[in-house]
């Protein structure tokens, strides 16, 4: 890999590990610590992540304007004053301002990390963005690892610790990212008004792609929202199942190198390795419905995480190859929203069918949108392909 892919992959990891010292124990700290219902701790989680959707256009509007390295300096400095006023003001009503301006600012990252590391290494294609993927994954598994063990000692360690991490991110990216801007921008640049009609169509095709990735997300989600809660129903301990997570972080981190070998045996073009990625998901929706045991839930996430390796690093692929020169960063913001509103939508859809309707009904629902997505994903493509089509037979 390129030294400047590098540096985004060391960054994101410093990102994603300091945003999980936080966002696995929100909901904890605002029922437990600022004694507010569950129910207002949903509706908060939804605020930041409705903030987040919002930063990751804004963010991939200001990559195509001002290049990625102010994009990127713009949302952590704004996600570093809003962890520090919460490491000083963290009672209620200042902890949901601080969380909402925190998922905005660290919303602006995400579209610039994304389309940089696409303008880095263009012959890398589907690498570059599988780079990506593990370094977030591993900033996960270390961030959340390490922010029970912050916690136990203090909730106040978890908000310096958070603005900590970022500090540290904003000195990469100060000193680091800088020469990458000037790459990015100078590419965009060079053909930035060409053919602005393939443009819209363009923007069509990730649209259709992405709603079908959302929905993916909302299946996924669901890992945290309602399947945790039923397992401890049936007996399966909260140590068990932070096992499963386990399995899924190491599974991505130690497995991605294989899976970048075998896809290009198995999956031929990037629309075959979300196919198969999709209906792996459903597979593994399937297994769970039917599991009882800790064993077959593993088995179950296991399944899961091949569905995820295939998926998520595939999309952004998709919209840097759709974006017209020039875009890049608005496509790949349109990719980050999409995740963040399945992930806003998923936990309060799958509360509303397991209170009405039962776990079971729940699986079926989520086992239908993934076919539903794999709907999305055949049919994403078609008008770029019948324009191709023409433009062959009028030359």
């Amino acid at each position: 890999m390129p030294r400047a892919l590098w540096l985004l992959v060391i960054g994101m990891a410093v990102n994603v590990t300091g945003a999980s010292f936080l966002w696995p124990l929100n909901s904890i700290y605002i029922h437990d610590h600022l004694g507010k219902s569950m129910s207002i701790a949903g509706l908060v989680l939804m605020l930041n992540s409705g903030a987040s959707v919002a930063g990751n256009l804004f963010g991939g509007l200001l990559f195509d304007r001002i290049g990625g390295y102010r994009s990127i300096l713009l949302g952590i400095g704004t996600t570093v004053l809003a962890l520090l006023g919460l490491s000083v003001w963290n009672g209620w009503p200042a902890y949901v301002i601080f969380l909402i301006i925190v998922g905005f600012g660290s919303g602006i990252v995400f579209p610039s990390m994304y389309a940089m590391a696409g303008s880095v290494w263009k012959e890398g294609g589907r690498r570059a963005f599988n780079a990506i993927y593990v370094a977030s994954n591993l900033g996960v598994a270390i961030g959340s690892a390490l922010g029970g063990i912050v916690a136990a000692i203090s909730f106040q360690w978890i908000f310096i610790a958070n603005a900590l991490m970022y500090v540290i991110f904003l000195l990469i990216a100060v000193f680091g990212y800088k020469g990458i801007n000037t790459l990015a921008v100078n590419k965009s640049n060079r053909i930035i008004d060409k053919k602005k009609v393939d443009s819209r169509t363009h923007l069509y095709a990730l649209l259709i792609l992405c709603f079908g990735y959302a929905l993916l997300w909302v299946g996924y989600c669901q890992w945290q929202a309602t399947i945790a809660p039923y397992t401890q129903e049936i007996g399966i301990s909260l140590k068990q199942y932070t096992y499963l997570w386990t399995i899924n972080g190491a599974l991505i981190v130690l497995g991605q190198p294989l899976m970048n070998k075998l896809v290009v045996h198995l999956a031929k073009t990037i629309k075959s390795q979300i196919i198969i990625g999709t209906i792996v998901f459903a597979i593994a929706f399937y297994v769970a419905s039917e599991a009882e045991q800790f064993s077959a839930f593993a088995v179950a996430m296991m399944i899961m995480t091949i569905g995820e390796m295939l998926v998520w690093p595939a999309v952004p692929t998709v919209a840097d190859k759709l974006a017209p020169l020039g875009r890049e960063g608005f496509f790949q913001g349109i990719v980050n929203s999409a995740a963040t509103g399945g992930r806003m939508i998923g936990p309060i859809l799958g509360g509303m069918l397991v209170d009405f309707y039962g776990m079971e009904r729940l699986f079926i629902v989520m086992i239908v949108l993934f076919l539903l997505s794999l709907f999305t994903t055949f049919i994403y493509d078609r008008k770029l392909v019948e324009k191709q089509e023409l433009s062959a037979h009028v030359s």
